[in-house]
């Protein structure tokens, strides 16, 4: 396994890493780059290129943050046949690539399904685990229920045909592509204020713009690959999740509707939900500062209390 490095855009410098597979996977780091590890899992479409735009939350908390570009997003390349559960083990190898034991997972809408399956299938190596704005499994009940009709076509879609999935990205890429404002202007339309408010600081905007442009660099292959894993059954219980899981999800989300984060909590054994009202999809940017600071005090709960089991039984 080779890590390397590549300029990206000015402010970015990309790291690659090659898996065992051949595959090429691509990620960024931001914050303290001796703090505590936390891989963040981008939304969909997304990039490693999400991320809150304060550096300084992250570098006051001491925490090092993780991005990665899922297989066909940026410049990671695309797995034919992949499933969810396949994503633990790429996750495995980029940490073990950065000599990394233990490391918390946070992930933000379509990247909360990557979160359940890392908590499912790898949680001797998680530290603490988050779902912010969450999809859940689209059969759970009601799941659609309060879920804005542009996102219900596009699931539709995706659970339905590969054919019309691809053209539908093929076609919200191009309108992307031709007028980049409006279409931003259009998907803000759709959202509760308070994610209307946040979109219109220039420094948010800038961010969900430069992550939408990278996701699609290589076309629509990846997000349509993904739409149909999200949007089809997913492969696993979530009953089957052992570990705690913090769960933070808007009552005016439209895009992951309350009613999908209310299933989370319900579905998942050990979740520790908190549902904010007022607020929609982009929660992640208001409170990001204070999310953090609540995983990394409990990572250290737990390694505290690991520390006394160990020390308990050391001592029999």
């Amino acid at each position: 396994m080779k890590t390397t490095q590549a300029t990206g855009s000015p402010i970015e410098t990309v790291r690659i890493i090659r898996l065992h597979d051949g595959r090429l996977l691509a990620y960024g780091e931001h914050g303290d780059p001796a703090g505590k590890p936390v891989i963040l899992f981008h939304g969909t479409p997304g990039s490693r290129l999400f991320c809150h735009p304060d550096e300084s939350i992250a570098a006051s908390l001491n925490a090092r943050i993780i991005t990665i570009d899922r297989p066909g997003f940026g410049l990671s390349d695309f797995k034919p046949g992949r499933t969810l559960l396949d994503w633990p083990d790429d996750v495995v190898e980029l940490a073990d690539a950065l000599q990394i034991d233990r490391f918390g997972v946070v992930g933000v809408s379509g990247g909360g399904s990557y979160v359940a399956a890392c908590a499912l299938k790898i949680p001797h190596r998680l530290a603490t685990v988050a779902m912010i704005s969450s999809i859940a499994p689209f059969d759970a009940p009601e799941a659609t229920k309060g879920m804005g009709w542009p996102y219900q076509l596009l699931f539709s879609l995706a659970r339905n045909s590969h054919t019309l999935a691809k053209l539908s990205w093929w076609l919200m890429n191009l309108t992307y592509r031709q007028n980049t404002k409006r279409f931003f202007d259009f998907e803000a339309s759709l959202s509760p204020e308070s994610d209307k408010a946040l979109l219109k600081e220039p420094d948010i905007r800038a961010i969900v713009m430069q992550d939408y442009a990278e996701a699609i660099r290589a076309g629509a292959r990846g997000t349509t690959w993904e739409m149909m894993l999200l949007a089809r059954p997913w492969g696993f219980r979530l009953e089957d999740i052992t570990v705690d899981v913090y769960l933070w999800h808007g009552e005016k989300d439209v895009r992951t509707p309350l009613t999908m984060g209310k299933y989370l909590a319900s579905a998942i054994p050990n979740c520790h939900a908190t549902f904010l009202p007022g607020e929609g999809h982009h929660m992640f940017y208001r409170h990001w500062g204070k999310i953090l600071s609540i995983l990394l005090s409990q990572s250290r709960l737990q390694r505290a209390r690991q520390w006394r089991r160990v020390h308990s039984l050391a001592s029999v």
